[in-house]
């Protein structure tokens, strides 16, 4: 049995599966945009079958201010510096998306986190002239790098905020940003020389909500960037066109030599993937989801992919339809041919979705995380508060979700766990919003080897 890691993480994916199980989750949980006037906080959930509080949240952080919309947040180090004992996994760094202040959080003692330094977004914008934090990824070299999604005035495209071991500001990252037209996600692989990153749009188009209009003005992202992981510049972005508009999140392999990986048009709601080959990155569509009529809605409604990642065994792709309402698994062993081999209705606007635990779900299935043995895979369903409010007016009095799914490793399904649920709308200060979550122990999503 490996050692569970806080620390500098794991040698290789392999250790990092047969680590001990996840007993603690942490997960965003939002008032932002609720009617709620109370700061958004950090939930720690007790995911430990054996406890007396399982399946219950047993601690709550609230943050000093309202109105941040706490997001997507990373851990301070992760496997990338597996080796280096001087380092240790015990900072959490959550940015508000809307607010764009960040939070540096001690987890100490990990049921109980507590604030340990607050960045305001004053001195973001003067010296880095960026808003909208996004995705963070910690950095080898023990620097923790925000994709950043607008200017100091909320337009794009954004760039690359750079933290020291301090949390202190170190600057930008990118030489320069104006060879991509907005900013997303980002994951990079240094055995590759590569970072690939991707586009949603400007804070100032989607802070209010979705129009459709923005779509066919090209207000929103439809590109995916190879950049020179050294030089820090694009070296070639792909155009994937009507088909690939609002290109999510990206996820590599975690196996450091491969060049293989996927991102998740949403709006287009299809699966792309990319490889190296003769020295060009090449990127193809490999699944597709159909939209479907509805009435009262303009247009044939997409699935709308908002989350996916891989098990750290590169063989299953998850990913989440947030409108439909549905969760695939996919058997990616063959990277360019993925499988469908389990489905899961959790909600969504499509009505095939039952009763979990004796609770009707409100919203979709949105934000992803995976146990790193790959066979529990855990869900929320808030997306962004004014898009929850415009698909999902429910959600404001009902809150969000928490669920577990149960992944078959071996032969692939996936079933919902009824003994595990989070009900949100059960807080003590009113209906909250779930979104993103992290493993004291590392993740699926936040881990990577170099």
């Amino acid at each position: 049995m490996a050692q569970a890691c806080c620390g500098p993480g794991y040698a290789s994916p392999a250790d990092a599966i047969v680590a001990e199980r996840e007993k603690l989750l942490y997960t965003i949980a939002l008032y932002t945009g609720t009617g709620i006037e109370e700061p958004d906080y950090l939930a720690t959930i007790d995911a430990d079958p054996t406890s007396p509080t399982y399946s219950q949240v047993v601690h709550r952080l609230s943050m000093p201010h309202l109105g941040d919309e706490l997001h997507h947040f990373g851990w301070n180090t992760c496997s990338s510096c597996h080796g280096d004992e001087q380092k240790s996994r015990r900072f959490l760094i959550i940015p508000g998306i809307r607010s764009s202040r960040i939070y540096i959080i001690d987890t100490l003692d990990a049921k109980a986190p507590k604030i340990h330094k607050v960045l305001e977004p004053e001195e973001i914008k003067a010296k880095t002239n960026l808003t909208a934090p996004h995705t963070t990824h910690c950095l080898a070299n023990g620097q923790v790098m925000i994709s950043m999604l607008g200017d100091g005035d909320g337009n794009a495209p954004g760039g690359f905020l750079l933290l020291d071991e301090n949390f202190d500001i170190s600057g930008r990252w990118e030489h320069q940003a104006d060879a991509m037209q907005f900013n997303y996600d980002f994951w990079y692989q240094p055995r590759h020389n590569v970072m690939v990153s991707s586009e949603w749009g400007a804070p100032k188009t989607f802070y209010p909500g979705f129009d459709l209009n923005d779509v066919s003005a090209g207000n929103y992202g439809r590109h995916l960037h190879f950049w020179d992981w050294q030089a820090r510049d694009i070296i070639q972005s792909v155009n994937l066109g009507e088909e690939g508009l609002i290109p999510l999140e990206v996820r590599f392999h975690h196996n450091p030599d491969s060049t293989h990986g996927y991102v998740g048009a949403a709006l287009s709601s299809n699966i792309w993937h990319w490889h190296k080959d003769n020295g060009q990155w090449n990127v193809q569509k490999v699944v597709n989801v159909p939209s479907v009529e509805i009435e009262s809605f303009p247009i044939p409604v997409p699935s709308l992919i908002t989350d996916l990642l891989i098990s750290l065994d590169d063989r299953y792709l998850y990913f989440s339809n947030w409108l439909h309402g549905d969760i695939r698994q996919y058997d990616i062993s063959d990277p360019t041919q993925p499988k469908l081999t389990g489905q899961v209705w959790c909600g969504g606007l499509l009505g095939k979705t039952g009763d979990v635990n004796g609770h009707q779900l409100t919203g979709g299935p949105q934000m992803l995380q995976l146990s790193l043995d790959g066979k529990r895979l855990y869900v929320t369903s808030s997306l962004f508060s004014t898009w929850d409010n415009q698909f999902y007016p429910g959600m404001t009095q009902a809150g969000s979700y928490m669920l577990q799914i149960d992944c078959n490793t071996e032969t692939g399904g996936i079933t919902i766990n009824p003994d595990f649920y989070i009900d949100f709308g059960q807080e003590p200060s009113g209906p909250a919003r779930a979104h993103e979550m992290r493993y004291p122990g590392g993740d699926c999503t936040s881990d990577i080897w170099v």
